[in-house]
């Protein structure tokens, strides 16, 4: 299995690898011993698309049956290179193992079909469904499907349609499975997690506090995208969520561009004075506030006094976080009919704000300071354990085996761009983890391999003293 795209793709994916496995299939990291290949698709961008592409061309020379996902085959069912290849829709993951029997057998499958009740579309495949999470600390949990956005750059709605909300008692559930299963940290994901619930007369705080009931202490929960319209109505509702102890104040709300002009021609339906009324609300009410936000730069109406809107947001408000993203006319959408920037233009502004972005660190006011940080990763380098704290910062702490899956203060001695370093203080165990620790402790005590050297070493001192004393 191969995964491009977002948390939500991830989220698919491991639900697919655990039915796979569950029936019996092993899943495999080696692409010349499997006997199949199943290639999970992001539309967001060209690269994405290209990797993709390229990957079922290399499966084709190797002669393997391929199964395709995600949203380039649902989105672009006819596109060229996807001829002769097994499609899952998006809200037909729970049909993967029909389909790879399928095309183990020669046939060539395609489901497409959106999941409803009643006539009304729904989240998709259950909750319920086995998984192998790729780390097994964390859950994934898809909240919703699809937006209420009509953007005219993005193709992702072509796949995933319009808002479909899985029932909240639904979701509660899936955390409170995944709690017991010994995940620490659950991820809440969507195309839009603003917009959760108005298909089904719920909302986003709402799903929110009826999670915090449930999260057990040493665990956290962190919110995925959402967009400026749907957070707006909830800022109070959402201050008071952010401030939860077993929330990370974390909020990743993409901007896009600082130009009203260019938002009207993107169809994002705000004005820059909305995101700055967002993030200057939470800001005052929310510690250290960590704010995440997409730039696109080159939009096909953009002028440099548009980008330098952009500029002076990005100067002004140092977001630790900023994803940068050179515009790519996606096939299909409205944008892609507009008369094109030269590349250049686009490839400059990209680097301008890239440079920007490079001349700050969001970090190094906190060195000296003791945090409590939940660690659930290994550093890319594999050199250190990674800690997040309140505000979803990374923090780097040493390798050792007890820090994983724990609460660990610290005290910052260092910083960088992207992360913190933490020396460790003390670990924090939650309830359930001391007594696993002391349950531990006394098998260890009463374990053979513990008693049978203490008895001997007492054998020996009783030997000891007795022929000490016989000579006495």
């Amino acid at each position: 299995m191969k995964t491009w795209g977002c948390a939500r793709d991830s989220s698919d994916s491991e639900y697919m690898a655990g039915q796979l496995a569950a029936y019996g299939y092993v899943i495999t990291e080696n692409k010349e011993e499997a006997n199949l290949w199943l290639l999970n698709s992001c539309t967001v961008k060209t690269p994405a698309e290209d990797h993709f592409r390229n990957e079922i061309e290399a499966c084709r020379r190797v002669g393997r049956p391929i199964v395709v996902a995600g949203c380039i085959p649902q989105g672009a069912p006819r596109a060229g290179f996807l001829k002769g290849v097994s499609m899952i829709g998006v809200q037909q993951i729970d049909r993967v193992i029909e389909v790879v029997e399928e095309t183990l057998k020669g046939n060539t499958v395609r489901l497409l079909g959106s999941k409803k009740v009643e006539g009304k579309k729904v989240g998709g495949a259950s909750l319920e469904l086995p998984k192998i999470r790729r780390n097994p600390l964390i859950e994934i949990i898809a909240i919703s499907t699809g937006c209420l956005n009509q953007c005219t750059y993005c193709k992702t709605k072509h796949a995933r349609g319009e808002l479909g909300s899985y029932p909240p008692d639904e979701i509660v559930a899936r955390a409170k499975q995944a709690f017991t299963e010994g995940v620490k940290e659950i991820w809440l994901t969507s195309e839009d997690t603003g917009a959760y619930g108005r298909d089904i007369g719920s909302s986003l705080p709402e799903l929110l506090t009826s999670l915090c009931e449930v999260i057990p202490q040493g665990c956290m929960l962190r919110l995925g995208m959402t967009n400026p319209p749907y957070i707006l109505e909830h800022l109070e509702a959402m201050a008071v969520i952010l401030n939860h102890p077993r929330v990370y104040s974390f909020l990743h709300v993409p901007v896009q561009a600082a130009s009203d002009s260019v938002l009207n021609d993107m169809k994002r339906e705000y004005y820059i004075a909305d995101f700055k009324k967002i993030v200057d609300f939470l800001k005052e009410r929310i510690p250290r506030l960590y704010v995440a936000t997409d730039i696109i730069c080159g939009f096909p109406t953009e002028t440099d006094e548009d980008f330098e809107e952009t500029m002076k947001l990005c100067s002004e408000y140092k977001f630790p976080s900023l994803f940068i993203n050179q515009f790519y006319p996606r096939p299909g959408t409205p944008a892609a009919k507009l008369p094109r920037l030269p590349t250049q233009v686009g490839k400059s502004r990209t680097k301008r704000l890239s440079d920007l972005f490079h001349t700050y660190e969001p970090f190094r006011d906190q060195i000296g300071e003791m945090q409590t940080v939940l660690v659930t990763e290994i550093s890319t380098d594999g050199k250190f354990y990674v800690g997040h704290n309140k505000q979803y910062a990374q923090v780097l702490v040493p390798m050792e085996r007890e820090f994983m899956g724990q609460m660990v203060k610290v005290k910052i001695v260092s910083a960088g761009k992207f992360w913190m370093v933490g020396e460790p203080i003390s670990v924090e165990y939650a309830p359930k983890d001391v007594l696993s620790v002391l349950s531990s402790t006394v098998k260890t005590v009463l374990s053979p391999k513990f008693i049978l050297p203490v008895l001997s070493c007492l054998v020996l001192l009783r030997v000891g003293y007795i022929v000490f004393k016989y000579r006495k």
